[in-house]
């Protein structure tokens, strides 16, 4: 599949998150098999229309943001920046950083 389709099934999955639900039970507020959303989020199965606007519903979001991956990055692309970010920064910096991901890491965000 494309890139659309690989990007709007990770949104899908970082809104599903977000919204602390499982996989499960978002599968089964929008009836459809687990097996088949995990494809969507994996970027194998584009959703149909009708997924869409359950999804849309379930997570409170409207469409735009589904679709909206300007700020959005893959994991990997996350680490590369952040890796870059960090063989970049002196010391100090490195110390900062280390305290506000430990901070956010212990409150489970």
């Amino acid at each position: 599949m494309g890139e659309i389709t690989a990007n709007l099934g990770l949104k899908i999955k970082e809104l599903r998150e977000r919204n602390k639900l499982t996989q499960f039970k978002l599968a089964e507020m929008i009836n459809m098999e687990p097996s088949n959303l995990s494809k969507i989020e994996r970027g194998i199965q584009m959703p149909k229309e009708e997924t869409l606007e359950s999804i849309i519903k379930v997570l409170d979001i409207d469409l735009k943001e589904l679709f909206d991956f300007q700020n959005f990055m893959k994991h990997e692309d996350l680490l590369k920046k952040l890796i870059d970010i960090l063989k970049k920064s002196n010391t100090q910096e490195l110390r900062t950083y280390y305290k506000i991901i430990n901070s956010i890491r212990d409150l489970n965000i």
